[in-house]
Protein backbone atom coordinates (compact mmCIF):
# COMPACT_ATOMS: atom_id res chain seq x y z
CA UNK A 1 0.00 0.00 0.00
CA UNK A 2 2.81 2.42 0.85
CA UNK A 3 4.59 1.83 -2.44
CA UNK A 4 1.36 2.21 -4.42
CA UNK A 5 0.52 5.45 -2.59
CA UNK A 6 4.04 6.74 -3.17
CA UNK A 7 3.72 5.91 -6.89
CA UNK A 8 0.51 7.84 -7.19
CA UNK A 9 2.07 10.77 -5.30
CA UNK A 10 5.04 10.87 -7.67
CA UNK A 11 2.69 10.71 -10.65
CA UNK A 12 0.63 13.59 -9.28
CA UNK A 13 3.74 15.66 -8.64
CA UNK A 14 5.00 15.12 -12.17
CA UNK A 15 1.59 16.15 -13.59
CA UNK A 16 1.60 19.33 -11.48
CA UNK A 17 5.10 20.19 -12.63
CA UNK A 18 4.05 19.63 -16.24
CA UNK A 19 1.05 21.91 -15.80
CA UNK A 20 3.22 24.61 -14.20
CA UNK A 21 5.66 24.37 -17.08
CA UNK A 22 2.83 24.73 -19.60
CA UNK A 23 1.48 27.75 -17.70
CA UNK A 24 4.90 29.43 -17.69
CA UNK A 25 5.28 28.85 -21.42
CA UNK A 26 1.79 30.24 -22.03
CA UNK A 27 2.52 33.38 -19.96
CA UNK A 28 5.85 33.84 -21.73
CA UNK A 29 4.35 33.45 -25.21
CA UNK A 30 1.48 35.86 -24.47
CA UNK A 31 3.70 38.34 -22.58
CA UNK A 32 1.39 38.28 -19.56
CA UNK A 33 3.81 40.05 -17.11
CA UNK A 34 4.12 43.07 -19.42
CA UNK A 35 0.37 43.24 -19.85
CA UNK A 36 -0.14 43.10 -16.09
CA UNK A 37 2.44 45.84 -15.56
CA UNK A 38 0.73 48.08 -18.11
CA UNK A 39 -2.61 47.33 -16.54
CA UNK A 40 -1.39 48.14 -13.04
CA UNK A 41 0.20 51.39 -14.22
CA UNK A 42 -3.01 52.42 -15.96
CA UNK A 43 -5.11 51.65 -12.88
CA UNK A 44 -2.77 53.08 -10.24
CA UNK A 45 -5.18 55.82 -9.18
CA UNK A 46 -8.23 53.55 -9.14
CA UNK A 47 -9.81 51.89 -6.15
CA UNK A 48 -8.69 48.31 -5.35
CA UNK A 49 -12.05 46.88 -6.44
CA UNK A 50 -11.66 48.55 -9.82
CA UNK A 51 -8.14 47.18 -10.16
CA UNK A 52 -9.32 43.67 -9.42
CA UNK A 53 -12.11 44.10 -11.97
CA UNK A 54 -9.62 45.13 -14.66
CA UNK A 55 -7.39 42.20 -13.74
CA UNK A 56 -10.34 39.83 -14.01
CA UNK A 57 -11.16 41.20 -17.46
CA UNK A 58 -7.54 40.81 -18.51
CA UNK A 59 -7.38 37.18 -17.45
CA UNK A 60 -10.81 36.43 -18.93
CA UNK A 61 -9.48 37.40 -22.36
CA UNK A 62 -6.70 34.86 -21.93
CA UNK A 63 -9.07 32.11 -20.81
CA UNK A 64 -9.94 29.11 -22.94
CA UNK A 65 -12.84 29.81 -25.37
CA UNK A 66 -16.25 28.52 -24.28
CA UNK A 67 -17.14 24.97 -25.24
CA UNK A 68 -20.42 23.09 -25.08
CA UNK A 69 -20.66 20.94 -21.95
CA UNK A 70 -24.33 19.91 -22.00
CA UNK A 71 -27.40 20.08 -24.23
CA UNK A 72 -30.79 19.66 -22.56
CA UNK A 73 -34.07 18.84 -24.28
CA UNK A 74 -37.46 19.41 -22.68
CA UNK A 75 -41.09 18.78 -23.57
CA UNK A 76 -42.92 22.14 -23.48
CA UNK A 77 -46.15 23.56 -24.95
CA UNK A 78 -46.41 25.56 -28.16
CA UNK A 79 -48.76 28.45 -28.99
CA UNK A 80 -51.85 26.25 -29.22
CA UNK A 81 -51.08 24.17 -26.14
CA UNK A 82 -49.60 21.16 -27.94
CA UNK A 83 -46.29 19.48 -26.98
CA UNK A 84 -43.13 20.64 -28.70
CA UNK A 85 -39.36 20.72 -28.08
CA UNK A 86 -37.22 23.15 -26.09
CA UNK A 87 -33.42 22.96 -26.26
CA UNK A 88 -31.02 24.55 -23.75
CA UNK A 89 -27.28 24.95 -24.30
CA UNK A 90 -24.79 24.87 -21.41
CA UNK A 91 -21.19 25.96 -21.99
CA UNK A 92 -18.03 25.69 -19.91
CA UNK A 93 -16.82 29.24 -19.34
CA UNK A 94 -13.70 29.75 -17.23
CA UNK A 95 -14.04 26.21 -15.84
CA UNK A 96 -17.67 26.66 -14.78
CA UNK A 97 -20.80 25.36 -16.58
CA UNK A 98 -23.25 28.11 -17.48
CA UNK A 99 -26.71 28.07 -19.08
CA UNK A 100 -26.40 30.31 -22.13
CA UNK A 101 -29.72 30.23 -23.98
CA UNK A 102 -32.72 28.18 -25.02
CA UNK A 103 -34.91 27.91 -28.11
CA UNK A 104 -38.35 26.44 -28.75
CA UNK A 105 -39.12 25.02 -32.19
CA UNK A 106 -42.36 23.85 -33.77
CA UNK A 107 -43.23 20.37 -34.93
CA UNK A 108 -43.98 19.66 -38.60
CA UNK A 109 -47.59 18.69 -37.88
CA UNK A 110 -50.37 20.87 -39.27
CA UNK A 111 -53.16 22.04 -37.00
CA UNK A 112 -56.45 20.57 -38.21
CA UNK A 113 -59.42 22.90 -37.79
CA UNK A 114 -62.26 20.44 -38.44
CA UNK A 115 -60.62 17.02 -38.18
CA UNK A 116 -62.44 13.96 -36.92
CA UNK A 117 -61.84 12.89 -33.31
CA UNK A 118 -60.10 9.71 -34.50
CA UNK A 119 -57.67 11.70 -36.68
CA UNK A 120 -56.99 14.19 -33.90
CA UNK A 121 -56.28 11.39 -31.41
CA UNK A 122 -53.92 9.62 -33.83
CA UNK A 123 -52.05 12.84 -34.62
CA UNK A 124 -51.70 13.70 -30.93
CA UNK A 125 -50.10 10.31 -30.33
CA UNK A 126 -47.70 10.82 -33.26
CA UNK A 127 -46.83 14.32 -32.06
CA UNK A 128 -46.10 13.13 -28.54
CA UNK A 129 -43.91 10.33 -29.89
CA UNK A 130 -42.05 12.81 -32.10
CA UNK A 131 -41.32 15.18 -29.21
CA UNK A 132 -40.43 12.38 -26.76
CA UNK A 133 -37.96 10.86 -29.23
CA UNK A 134 -36.42 14.27 -29.90
CA UNK A 135 -35.99 14.91 -26.17
CA UNK A 136 -34.30 11.53 -25.79
CA UNK A 137 -31.93 12.21 -28.71
CA UNK A 138 -30.93 15.59 -27.28
CA UNK A 139 -30.38 14.44 -23.70
CA UNK A 140 -28.45 11.29 -24.59
CA UNK A 141 -26.64 10.98 -27.93
CA UNK A 142 -26.48 14.61 -29.10
CA UNK A 143 -25.18 16.03 -25.82
CA UNK A 144 -22.44 13.37 -25.89
CA UNK A 145 -21.55 14.15 -29.51
CA UNK A 146 -21.30 17.92 -28.95
CA UNK A 147 -19.52 17.92 -25.60
CA UNK A 148 -16.30 19.92 -25.98
CA UNK A 149 -17.24 21.46 -29.35
CA UNK A 150 -16.93 25.25 -29.64
CA UNK A 151 -20.34 26.88 -30.31
CA UNK A 152 -18.59 29.39 -32.57
CA UNK A 153 -17.87 26.61 -35.09
CA UNK A 154 -21.34 26.24 -36.60
CA UNK A 155 -20.09 24.20 -39.54
CA UNK A 156 -18.54 21.60 -37.22
CA UNK A 157 -21.69 21.46 -35.09
CA UNK A 158 -23.92 20.97 -38.14
CA UNK A 159 -21.60 18.30 -39.51
CA UNK A 160 -21.88 16.35 -36.25
CA UNK A 161 -25.65 16.70 -36.35
CA UNK A 162 -25.84 15.56 -39.96
CA UNK A 163 -23.74 12.49 -39.27
CA UNK A 164 -25.89 11.68 -36.26
CA UNK A 165 -29.09 12.04 -38.30
CA UNK A 166 -27.76 9.88 -41.13
CA UNK A 167 -26.96 7.14 -38.62
CA UNK A 168 -30.53 7.34 -37.29
CA UNK A 169 -31.92 7.13 -40.82
CA UNK A 170 -29.81 4.04 -41.47
CA UNK A 171 -30.97 2.45 -38.21
CA UNK A 172 -34.60 3.13 -39.14
CA UNK A 173 -34.05 1.65 -42.62
CA UNK A 174 -32.49 -1.53 -41.22
CA UNK A 175 -35.29 -1.89 -38.68
CA UNK A 176 -37.97 -1.58 -41.36
CA UNK A 177 -36.23 -4.11 -43.59
CA UNK A 178 -36.00 -6.54 -40.67
CA UNK A 179 -39.70 -6.10 -39.85
CA UNK A 180 -40.60 -6.61 -43.51
CA UNK A 181 -38.53 -9.77 -43.79
CA UNK A 182 -40.13 -11.17 -40.63
CA UNK A 183 -43.60 -10.45 -41.99
CA UNK A 184 -42.77 -12.07 -45.33
CA UNK A 185 -41.44 -15.21 -43.67
CA UNK A 186 -44.44 -15.49 -41.33
CA UNK A 187 -47.15 -15.09 -44.00
CA UNK A 188 -47.17 -17.84 -46.69
CA UNK A 189 -47.77 -16.82 -50.30
CA UNK A 190 -51.41 -17.65 -51.18
CA UNK A 191 -51.99 -19.86 -54.23
CA UNK A 192 -54.81 -18.58 -56.46
CA UNK A 193 -57.55 -21.21 -56.84
CA UNK A 194 -59.87 -19.21 -59.07
CA UNK A 195 -58.62 -18.11 -62.49
CA UNK A 196 -58.64 -14.38 -63.13
CA UNK A 197 -61.85 -12.96 -64.61
CA UNK A 198 -61.80 -12.18 -68.34
CA UNK A 199 -61.59 -8.51 -69.37
CA UNK A 200 -64.95 -6.71 -69.64
CA UNK A 201 -66.54 -6.69 -73.11
CA UNK A 202 -66.25 -3.62 -75.29
CA UNK A 203 -69.18 -1.18 -75.26
CA UNK A 204 -71.81 -1.85 -77.95
CA UNK A 205 -71.07 -0.24 -81.30
CA UNK A 206 -67.32 -0.09 -80.69
CA UNK A 207 -64.95 -2.69 -82.10
CA UNK A 208 -61.50 -3.60 -80.93
CA UNK A 209 -58.92 -1.19 -82.30
CA UNK A 210 -61.57 1.40 -83.24
CA UNK A 211 -60.41 5.02 -82.78
CA UNK A 212 -62.22 7.32 -80.40
CA UNK A 213 -64.70 9.79 -81.77
CA UNK A 214 -64.44 13.55 -81.77
CA UNK A 215 -66.36 13.89 -78.50
CA UNK A 216 -63.90 11.71 -76.61
CA UNK A 217 -60.98 13.93 -77.64
CA UNK A 218 -62.35 16.79 -75.47
CA UNK A 219 -62.56 14.75 -72.30
CA UNK A 220 -60.36 16.34 -69.62
CA UNK A 221 -57.36 14.49 -68.34
CA UNK A 222 -57.99 12.53 -65.14
CA UNK A 223 -56.97 14.26 -61.92
CA UNK A 224 -53.78 12.80 -60.56
CA UNK A 225 -54.01 11.59 -56.97
CA UNK A 226 -52.03 13.57 -54.40
CA UNK A 227 -48.43 12.56 -54.01
CA UNK A 228 -47.63 10.88 -50.69
CA UNK A 229 -46.15 13.17 -48.08
CA UNK A 230 -42.39 13.10 -47.68
CA UNK A 231 -41.44 10.76 -44.84
CA UNK A 232 -40.31 12.41 -41.61
CA UNK A 233 -38.09 10.45 -39.26
CA UNK A 234 -39.50 10.50 -35.76
CA UNK A 235 -37.31 12.72 -33.57
CA UNK A 236 -35.71 14.65 -36.45
CA UNK A 237 -36.79 17.99 -34.99
CA UNK A 238 -33.99 17.58 -32.45
CA UNK A 239 -31.39 18.21 -35.17
CA UNK A 240 -32.82 21.53 -36.36
CA UNK A 241 -33.51 22.71 -32.81
CA UNK A 242 -29.97 22.04 -31.57
CA UNK A 243 -28.45 23.72 -34.63
CA UNK A 244 -30.51 26.85 -34.02
CA UNK A 245 -29.73 26.81 -30.29
CA UNK A 246 -25.99 26.65 -30.99
CA UNK A 247 -26.23 29.56 -33.44
CA UNK A 248 -28.07 31.60 -30.79
CA UNK A 249 -25.46 30.60 -28.20
CA UNK A 250 -22.65 31.84 -30.45
CA UNK A 251 -24.47 35.13 -30.93
CA UNK A 252 -24.96 35.65 -27.20
CA UNK A 253 -21.37 34.76 -26.34
CA UNK A 254 -20.09 37.21 -28.95
CA UNK A 255 -22.53 39.87 -27.67
CA UNK A 256 -24.33 40.44 -30.97
CA UNK A 257 -27.88 39.81 -32.18
CA UNK A 258 -28.74 36.51 -33.81
CA UNK A 259 -29.47 38.04 -37.22
CA UNK A 260 -25.89 39.32 -37.47
CA UNK A 261 -24.52 35.92 -36.49
CA UNK A 262 -26.65 34.28 -39.20
CA UNK A 263 -25.59 36.92 -41.74
CA UNK A 264 -21.96 36.14 -40.93
CA UNK A 265 -22.64 32.48 -41.74
CA UNK A 266 -24.09 33.35 -45.13
CA UNK A 267 -21.67 36.16 -45.96
CA UNK A 268 -18.36 35.46 -44.18
CA UNK A 269 -16.71 38.43 -45.92
CA UNK A 270 -19.75 40.74 -45.93
CA UNK A 271 -18.65 44.40 -45.78
CA UNK A 272 -20.60 46.79 -43.58
CA UNK A 273 -23.56 48.21 -45.54
CA UNK A 274 -23.62 51.85 -46.50
CA UNK A 275 -26.06 53.98 -44.61
CA UNK A 276 -28.99 55.39 -46.54
CA UNK A 277 -31.52 57.94 -45.32
CA UNK A 278 -34.71 56.47 -43.97
CA UNK A 279 -37.74 57.37 -46.02
CA UNK A 280 -40.79 58.57 -44.15
CA UNK A 281 -44.15 56.91 -44.34
CA UNK A 282 -47.39 58.78 -44.92
CA UNK A 283 -49.35 59.30 -41.78
CA UNK A 284 -52.79 57.77 -41.57
CA UNK A 285 -55.71 57.74 -39.23
CA UNK A 286 -56.04 54.47 -37.41
CA UNK A 287 -59.29 53.35 -35.91
CA UNK A 288 -60.80 50.12 -34.68
CA UNK A 289 -63.93 49.04 -36.48
CA UNK A 290 -66.02 46.07 -35.42
CA UNK A 291 -65.34 43.06 -37.62
CA UNK A 292 -67.30 39.87 -37.27
CA UNK A 293 -66.07 36.40 -38.13
CA UNK A 294 -64.21 33.40 -36.78
CA UNK A 295 -60.48 33.67 -36.08
CA UNK A 296 -58.47 30.67 -37.25
CA UNK A 297 -55.42 29.24 -35.48
CA UNK A 298 -53.26 31.18 -37.99
CA UNK A 299 -54.72 34.49 -36.89
CA UNK A 300 -56.82 34.83 -40.06
CA UNK A 301 -60.36 36.16 -39.97
CA UNK A 302 -62.72 33.66 -41.59
CA UNK A 303 -65.65 35.44 -43.21
CA UNK A 304 -68.39 34.41 -45.61
CA UNK A 305 -68.47 35.92 -49.08
CA UNK A 306 -70.58 35.64 -52.20
CA UNK A 307 -67.89 36.20 -54.87
CA UNK A 308 -64.16 35.61 -55.16
CA UNK A 309 -63.50 39.35 -55.45
CA UNK A 310 -65.43 40.32 -52.32
CA UNK A 311 -62.55 39.88 -49.79
CA UNK A 312 -60.24 41.97 -51.99
CA UNK A 313 -62.85 44.69 -52.33
CA UNK A 314 -63.28 44.66 -48.54
CA UNK A 315 -59.53 45.13 -48.05
CA UNK A 316 -59.53 48.01 -50.53
CA UNK A 317 -62.25 49.74 -48.55
CA UNK A 318 -60.41 49.26 -45.25
CA UNK A 319 -57.20 50.69 -46.73
CA UNK A 320 -59.09 53.68 -48.10
CA UNK A 321 -60.47 54.39 -44.61
CA UNK A 322 -56.95 54.17 -43.16
CA UNK A 323 -55.46 56.43 -45.79
CA UNK A 324 -53.32 53.66 -47.29
CA UNK A 325 -52.83 53.39 -51.04
CA UNK A 326 -53.01 49.87 -52.43
CA UNK A 327 -49.98 49.00 -54.49
CA UNK A 328 -47.89 51.70 -52.80
CA UNK A 329 -48.27 51.46 -49.02
CA UNK A 330 -49.63 47.94 -49.09
CA UNK A 331 -49.25 44.92 -51.37
CA UNK A 332 -51.23 41.71 -51.19
CA UNK A 333 -50.27 38.04 -51.41
CA UNK A 334 -53.04 35.48 -51.73
CA UNK A 335 -52.44 32.18 -49.98
CA UNK A 336 -54.55 30.04 -52.31
CA UNK A 337 -53.77 26.70 -50.59
CA UNK A 338 -55.10 24.88 -53.65
CA UNK A 339 -54.34 21.45 -52.20
CA UNK A 340 -57.10 22.11 -49.66
CA UNK A 341 -59.61 23.13 -52.36
CA UNK A 342 -59.48 20.00 -54.52
CA UNK A 343 -62.68 17.95 -54.63
CA UNK A 344 -61.39 14.58 -55.81
CA UNK A 345 -64.89 13.20 -56.32
CA UNK A 346 -65.48 15.82 -59.02
CA UNK A 347 -61.86 16.28 -60.10
CA UNK A 348 -62.11 20.06 -59.72
CA UNK A 349 -61.19 22.85 -57.31
CA UNK A 350 -64.03 24.06 -55.10
CA UNK A 351 -63.20 27.77 -55.00
CA UNK A 352 -66.46 28.56 -53.21
CA UNK A 353 -69.16 26.40 -51.68
CA UNK A 354 -70.76 24.65 -54.63
CA UNK A 355 -68.58 26.45 -57.22
CA UNK A 356 -66.14 24.08 -58.93
CA UNK A 357 -63.48 24.93 -61.51
CA UNK A 358 -61.08 22.77 -63.47
CA UNK A 359 -57.35 23.37 -63.32
CA UNK A 360 -57.45 25.14 -66.70
CA UNK A 361 -60.28 27.39 -65.51
CA UNK A 362 -58.27 28.27 -62.41
CA UNK A 363 -55.56 29.79 -64.62
CA UNK A 364 -58.10 32.18 -66.14
CA UNK A 365 -59.43 32.99 -62.66
CA UNK A 366 -56.00 33.99 -61.32
CA UNK A 367 -55.13 36.04 -64.41
CA UNK A 368 -58.41 37.93 -64.09
CA UNK A 369 -57.85 38.64 -60.37
CA UNK A 370 -54.28 39.85 -60.91
CA UNK A 371 -55.45 42.09 -63.74
CA UNK A 372 -58.32 43.64 -61.80
CA UNK A 373 -56.30 43.99 -58.57
CA UNK A 374 -52.71 45.07 -59.45
CA UNK A 375 -51.82 45.27 -55.75
CA UNK A 376 -51.78 41.45 -55.69
CA UNK A 377 -48.09 40.71 -56.15
CA UNK A 378 -47.95 37.05 -55.09
CA UNK A 379 -50.00 33.87 -55.38
CA UNK A 380 -49.02 31.13 -52.93
CA UNK A 381 -49.81 27.53 -53.91
CA UNK A 382 -52.27 28.44 -56.70
CA UNK A 383 -52.40 24.74 -57.70
CA UNK A 384 -51.57 21.36 -56.30
CA UNK A 385 -48.00 20.37 -57.08
CA UNK A 386 -49.35 17.54 -59.24
CA UNK A 387 -50.86 20.04 -61.75
CA UNK A 388 -47.52 20.91 -63.31
CA UNK A 389 -49.00 22.04 -66.63
CA UNK A 390 -51.11 24.68 -64.92
CA UNK A 391 -48.10 25.94 -62.95
CA UNK A 392 -46.34 26.43 -66.28
CA UNK A 393 -49.35 28.20 -67.83
CA UNK A 394 -49.81 30.56 -64.89
CA UNK A 395 -46.09 31.34 -64.68
CA UNK A 396 -46.04 32.18 -68.38
CA UNK A 397 -49.10 34.42 -68.01
CA UNK A 398 -48.27 36.25 -64.75
CA UNK A 399 -44.61 35.55 -63.97
CA UNK A 400 -43.45 38.94 -65.25
CA UNK A 401 -45.73 40.91 -62.87
CA UNK A 402 -46.60 38.59 -60.00
CA UNK A 403 -44.68 36.16 -57.78
CA UNK A 404 -45.82 32.55 -58.15
CA UNK A 405 -44.79 30.98 -54.82
CA UNK A 406 -44.68 27.30 -53.90
CA UNK A 407 -45.25 26.46 -50.24
CA UNK A 408 -46.92 23.11 -49.63
CA UNK A 409 -46.28 22.40 -53.31
CA UNK A 410 -42.53 22.65 -52.71
CA UNK A 411 -40.19 19.94 -51.52
CA UNK A 412 -38.60 19.90 -48.10
CA UNK A 413 -35.29 21.71 -47.69
CA UNK A 414 -33.36 18.44 -47.40
CA UNK A 415 -34.93 17.16 -50.64
CA UNK A 416 -34.26 20.47 -52.41
CA UNK A 417 -30.60 20.30 -51.48
CA UNK A 418 -30.43 16.66 -52.51
CA UNK A 419 -32.13 17.08 -55.90
CA UNK A 420 -31.23 20.68 -56.71
CA UNK A 421 -34.51 21.00 -58.70
CA UNK A 422 -36.12 24.15 -57.30
CA UNK A 423 -38.33 24.79 -60.35
CA UNK A 424 -40.59 21.78 -59.87
CA UNK A 425 -43.28 22.97 -60.01
CA UNK A 426 -42.39 26.07 -62.04
CA UNK A 427 -42.40 29.07 -59.72
CA UNK A 428 -40.60 32.30 -58.93
CA UNK A 429 -39.94 31.53 -55.29
CA UNK A 430 -40.33 29.11 -52.40
CA UNK A 431 -41.52 29.32 -48.81
CA UNK A 432 -38.91 27.76 -46.53
CA UNK A 433 -39.63 26.47 -43.04
CA UNK A 434 -37.11 25.69 -40.34
CA UNK A 435 -38.39 22.29 -39.27
CA UNK A 436 -37.20 18.73 -38.68
CA UNK A 437 -33.52 18.10 -39.52
CA UNK A 438 -32.87 21.48 -41.18
CA UNK A 439 -29.65 22.97 -39.80
CA UNK A 440 -28.34 26.53 -40.05
CA UNK A 441 -25.90 25.35 -42.73
CA UNK A 442 -28.84 23.89 -44.70
CA UNK A 443 -30.69 27.22 -44.58
CA UNK A 444 -27.60 29.07 -45.81
CA UNK A 445 -27.08 26.56 -48.61
CA UNK A 446 -30.69 26.53 -49.84
CA UNK A 447 -31.01 30.34 -49.83
CA UNK A 448 -27.73 30.59 -51.76
CA UNK A 449 -29.16 28.08 -54.25
CA UNK A 450 -32.34 30.13 -54.66
CA UNK A 451 -30.34 33.34 -55.04
CA UNK A 452 -28.21 31.79 -57.77
CA UNK A 453 -31.34 30.79 -59.71
CA UNK A 454 -32.95 34.25 -59.36
CA UNK A 455 -35.69 32.77 -57.16
CA UNK A 456 -36.94 34.62 -54.11
CA UNK A 457 -36.87 33.09 -50.65
CA UNK A 458 -39.72 33.47 -48.19
CA UNK A 459 -39.26 32.27 -44.62
CA UNK A 460 -42.54 31.02 -43.18
CA UNK A 461 -43.66 30.04 -39.72
CA UNK A 462 -45.15 26.58 -39.07
CA UNK A 463 -48.76 26.08 -38.03
CA UNK A 464 -48.19 25.33 -34.37
CA UNK A 465 -45.56 27.92 -33.50
CA UNK A 466 -44.24 29.19 -30.19
CA UNK A 467 -43.34 32.60 -28.78
CA UNK A 468 -39.69 32.08 -29.74
CA UNK A 469 -38.88 34.97 -32.12
CA UNK A 470 -35.70 33.47 -33.64
CA UNK A 471 -37.52 33.06 -36.97
CA UNK A 472 -37.34 36.81 -37.58
CA UNK A 473 -33.57 36.90 -36.98
CA UNK A 474 -33.16 33.99 -39.38
CA UNK A 475 -35.13 35.84 -42.06
CA UNK A 476 -33.08 39.01 -41.68
CA UNK A 477 -29.74 37.23 -41.44
CA UNK A 478 -30.42 35.02 -44.45
CA UNK A 479 -31.55 38.01 -46.51
CA UNK A 480 -34.88 36.52 -47.63
CA UNK A 481 -37.25 38.74 -49.61
CA UNK A 482 -40.31 38.30 -47.39
CA UNK A 483 -41.33 36.67 -44.13
CA UNK A 484 -44.70 34.96 -43.64
CA UNK A 485 -45.90 35.22 -40.04
CA UNK A 486 -49.67 34.93 -40.09
CA UNK A 487 -52.27 37.33 -38.69
CA UNK A 488 -51.63 39.92 -35.99
CA UNK A 489 -53.26 38.01 -33.16
CA UNK A 490 -52.05 35.92 -30.22
CA UNK A 491 -48.72 36.27 -28.51
CA UNK A 492 -46.70 33.79 -30.58
CA UNK A 493 -47.19 35.94 -33.70
CA UNK A 494 -47.25 39.40 -32.13
CA UNK A 495 -43.90 38.59 -30.52
CA UNK A 496 -42.39 38.05 -33.96
CA UNK A 497 -43.85 41.28 -35.35
CA UNK A 498 -42.39 43.13 -32.36
CA UNK A 499 -39.03 41.55 -33.12
CA UNK A 500 -39.25 42.87 -36.70
CA UNK A 501 -39.78 46.38 -35.34
CA UNK A 502 -36.95 45.98 -32.81
CA UNK A 503 -34.47 44.93 -35.52
CA UNK A 504 -35.58 47.85 -37.69
CA UNK A 505 -34.92 50.25 -34.79
CA UNK A 506 -31.46 48.75 -34.23
CA UNK A 507 -30.53 49.15 -37.88
CA UNK A 508 -31.82 52.72 -37.95
CA UNK A 509 -29.78 53.61 -34.87
CA UNK A 510 -26.69 52.09 -36.48
CA UNK A 511 -27.43 53.97 -39.72
CA UNK A 512 -27.40 50.66 -41.55
CA UNK A 513 -30.97 50.46 -42.83
CA UNK A 514 -31.45 50.91 -46.57
CA UNK A 515 -34.81 51.00 -48.32
CA UNK A 516 -35.55 49.33 -51.62
CA UNK A 517 -39.26 49.63 -52.30
CA UNK A 518 -39.10 48.55 -55.94
CA UNK A 519 -40.51 45.10 -56.68
CA UNK A 520 -38.61 43.24 -59.39
CA UNK A 521 -40.08 40.18 -61.06
CA UNK A 522 -38.05 37.67 -63.05
CA UNK A 523 -39.21 36.58 -66.49
CA UNK A 524 -40.18 32.96 -65.88
CA UNK A 525 -40.47 32.32 -69.60
CA UNK A 526 -36.68 32.34 -69.87
CA UNK A 527 -34.36 29.61 -68.71
CA UNK A 528 -32.74 29.96 -65.32
CA UNK A 529 -29.44 30.95 -66.86
CA UNK A 530 -31.10 33.54 -69.15
CA UNK A 531 -33.53 35.03 -66.66
CA UNK A 532 -34.21 38.74 -66.92
CA UNK A 533 -32.02 40.90 -64.74
CA UNK A 534 -33.38 40.91 -61.23
CA UNK A 535 -32.34 42.22 -57.85
CA UNK A 536 -29.39 40.33 -56.40
CA UNK A 537 -29.41 38.68 -52.98
CA UNK A 538 -30.27 41.18 -50.27
CA UNK A 539 -27.91 42.01 -47.49
CA UNK A 540 -28.94 41.49 -43.89
CA UNK A 541 -29.97 45.12 -43.51
CA UNK A 542 -32.01 45.18 -46.70
CA UNK A 543 -33.78 42.01 -45.67
CA UNK A 544 -34.60 43.58 -42.33
CA UNK A 545 -36.34 46.46 -44.10
CA UNK A 546 -38.32 44.15 -46.32
CA UNK A 547 -39.38 42.07 -43.33
CA UNK A 548 -40.56 45.21 -41.59
CA UNK A 549 -42.68 46.11 -44.59
CA UNK A 550 -44.29 42.70 -44.68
Amino acid sequence: MGEEGGGRSCGTTRELQKLKQQALEYYRENDVPRRLEELLNSTFYLQPADVYGHLANCFSKLAKPPTICKVVGKNVLDGVGLPTLQVEIFCTIQNFPKNICSVVVATHFEVQENASPELVEAEEADRLQEVSTAVQWVNEAITQELRGVAPSDQAAVDQVLRAFFESKVQEDKERRELDRSLEDSAVPTPVPLIPPAPPPPLPPGKKKGQKQGAKDSFIEKPVLPPEPAEPVLCGSMAVGAVSLAVAKTCAMLSDRPLYLAVAALKHPQLPPPKAEPKKGHNGSKRGHQPVTGKMSHLGCLTITYDTIEQPLILIQGICANLGLEMGTNLHLAINCAAHELMDYSKGKYEVMTGAHKSAAEMVDLYVDLATRFPSVIALIDPFRKEDSEQWDSLSNALGSRCYIIAASASKSISRLLEDGAISTPKSSGLILKHTNQTTMSDLVEVTNLLDSKKHISVLGSPDAESSDDSLVDLAVGLGVRFIKLGGLSRGERVTKYNRVFAIEDELVQNRALGFNEELTFSDLNEEDGKAAEAAGPLSATEAGEESAEV
